[in-house]
């Protein structure tokens, strides 16, 4: 369970609720707005911080424009740096590095709340298929959470933006400014205005404006490609039947000879087959066209989860099958011939054997 972060304006007092002393020393914090004072917790692990807006404004350097790490639809994101033990302001460089946001007062969701993270450095890194996995199943467990609660809860603008990594490559989901309750009792969806963004959101949902959780589980397709694939949802520097990538990819994600033209070529066969191939499938049954053919996050969940252990890398099936090449003999000449080839205009990381002389 992650921290749930309020900042009240009227005691100038935020809260980090957690279900553990790990969590406490700032993991993941999320806003929760027009909240009042949480009661107290019978749970003996969870523990209670408190910052006052005089400690955030120190922390972040009077929330200097030079400290701004960057701006969205609904606030701006300030660095600073608190103490490792405790809430007070620490000096640039020590302690622990956060994200600020505040929130902006034209931004319809209050200028009083204040969100607080643990920063997250990583940047855009190239990262080799392990963690790809091991990111896409962080994400699935947080939508899963979200969804499986007693209150369910659409993110409504899930993608890969929108997914912080720590040092170790966990997911944290971030940016729940568009997330929207979800519908209770016999109410099968939200009807909401459409917003979101291109390339991600569920084409029912920009159709009609009826929201489900099912619309998430679209979007978890899409970043499931981007994964894959290396691309982006929406790439208008690419040929024009290649700039949207839920149209370009469909066609290749349920065959499996064309299948392996779809993966990043920066993986360099540094891949599991059979993991290729399930999150193929899985991608393919999220972006499903009938938002009740698709599977739940919870399903989601257990396809990836024994996805991590697999080792079948197409790189070591490769290195088998040219060195049981180099071990035939060509009666006649002895000479072995292996060519390889790649489909046109399409990217292709796994080179054929195309003629074979072994008896």
């Amino acid at each position: 369970m992650g921290c749930i972060l309020v900042y009240d304006a009227a005691t100038e007092t935020r809260y980090l609720n957690a279900s553990n002393r790990e969590l406490c020393a700032l993991n993941e914090a999320q806003l929760s707005s027009d909240t009042p004072d949480p009661p107290p917790s019978d749970d003996k692990d969870a523990c209670q911080l408190q910052f006052t807006f005089q400690e955030l404004k120190s922390a972040t350097g009077n929330f200097r424009p030079d400290s701004i790490l960057g701006e969205g639809g609904f606030g701006y994101v300030f660095k600073g740096w608190i103490e490792e033990n405790g809430t007070a302001p620490a000096k640039p460089g020590s302690g622990i590095t956060v994200a600020v946001k505040s929130l902006k007062p034209d931004g319809l969701q209050g200028h009083r709340e204040w969100v607080v993270s643990r920063l997250f450095t990583l940047g855009t890194i190239p990262l080799p298929w392990s963690n790809r996995v091991k990111i896409a199943l962080g994400a699935a467990k947080g939508l899963a959470f979200l969804h499986g609660g007693p209150e369910p809860v659409i993110y409504r603008d899930f993608k890969t933006s929108n997914i912080l990594l720590d040092s170790e490559y966990n997911a944290k989901l971030s940016d729940f400014g568009l997330a929207k309750a979800g519908p209770q009792g016999d109410k099968t969806h939200v009807s909401t205005r459409v917003v979101g963004t291109y390339g991600y959101a569920a084409p029912e949902y920009v159709m009609t404006g009826h929201l489900t959780s099912k619309s998430d589980v679209y979007s978890f397709g899409v970043v499931l490609l981007e994964i894959l694939t290396g691309r982006r949802s929406m790439d208008k520097k690419r040929p024009s039947g290649e700039q949207n990538l839920v149209a370009w990819a469909r066609p290749y994600l349920s065959e499996k000879r064309k299948l392996y033209q779809l993966v990043d070529p920066r993986l360099e066969l540094n891949y599991s087959i059979k993991g290729v191939q399930k999150v193929a499938q899985l991608a393919s049954n999220c972006l499903s066209r009938d938002p009740k053919s698709r599977p739940s996050m919870d399903e989601v969940v257990k396809v990836l989860t024994p996805l991590q252990d697999l080792k079948d890398f197409a790189i070591l099936s490769y290195h088998a099958r040219v060195s049981q090449q180099g071990r035939c003999k060509k009666k006649q000449d002895g000479i072995q011939h292996l060519s390889f080839t790649q489909s046109k205009g399409i990217r292709s990381s796994t080179p054929n054997i195309t003629k074979q002389h072994c008896r």
